[in-house]
């Protein structure tokens, strides 16, 4: 059986996004990409459809329409199986992703609490971090993703680690470059209500992100999962009266370097 036609993909003009399907067809979308990749069992992919946690294709491509031109390096320091390296080929961007666990060839295996790149040396940066400890990323004892954002110790070790990505993206970010966070909070059910858990993770990034880098916008991001009609989700949420998660946060930042070397925060808006 073809798989269904994909809708055509065009830049998004509010703040909440809401995408058909976890990859897109560069041959179906507007502007057409450039670059199309050949297609795989009648249709394209970004990254791979068996990792799981892989960031939607639709909202890379996204951000790269409207804050990046053909040509740009684009960095992924947690680049998983690869998505952002496929749309950054669709568009003609030139991509450059790190990850703990190399998923293929392209991808360089390195830390991204230290990127091996020079300072000012990226256009443009692309991340999806773990959201706490719910995905095996890695087997390496040094994985983001083996901390726990609400630990015995409140999370500590993960947001400290992620502060350390978060300069380590500010330090490889050109000044007036845009950077893009794409995360979710997290829910943990206990054995009673003293013992459910709500990570904030979003909030908690968004505010770490602002101590380097200047907020653009906040976008909403939902996908109609199918999933949770079935089985027992529903019933398990609706009996333990807790919420699924609905939705992801897209934070998209900007660096600037001169505007806080003049203490300009108190001023207008600027064109992004």
């Amino acid at each position: 059986m073809r798989p269904a036609a994909r809708p055509t993909l065009r830049i998004f003009p509010t703040t909440l996004w809401e995408y058909p399907s976890q990859h897109y067809d560069s041959s179906n979308t507007s502007p057409p990409c450039p670059n199309p990749r050949p297609k795989r069992a009648g249709f394209e992919m970004q990254g791979s459809k068996d990792y799981v946690g892989a960031t939607p294709g639709w909202v890379i491509w996204q951000v790269l329409q409207r804050y990046t031109r053909e040509g740009d390096t684009i960095l992924d320091p947690m680049c998983g199986s690869g998505t952002t390296l496929d749309v950054c080929q669709d568009l003609n961007r030139r991509g450059m992703g790190f990850d703990l666990n190399p998923q293929r060839p392209e991808i360089r295996r390195a830390d991204a609490r230290k990127i091996p790149m020079p300072d000012s040396s990226a256009d443009f940066v692309f991340i999806d971090p773990p959201y706490s400890t719910h995905i095996d990323y890695s087997d390496d004892p040094g994985c983001i993703g083996k901390l726990d954002a609400g630990g015995e110790d409140g999370g500590e070790a993960y947001f400290d680690a992620m502060a350390r990505v978060i300069g380590e993206i500010h330090r490889v970010l050109k000044d007036r470059r845009n950077m893009a966070l794409y995360v979710s909070d997290s829910f943990r059910k206990g054995k009673g209500p003293a013992a459910d858990r709500f990570m904030p993770i979003g909030f908690e990034l968004f505010g770490l992100m602002c101590r380097r880098f200047r907020p653009i916008d906040i976008i909403c991001v939902v996908r109609k999962n199918q999933k949770i009609e079935r089985g027992n989700w529903r019933r398990a949420a609706e009996e333990g009266n807790f919420f699924l998660r609905g939705f992801n946060y897209l934070f998209l930042m900007k660096k600037e370097e001169t505007r806080t070397a003049r203490g300009d925060e108190t001023r207008g808006p600027r064109k992004v």
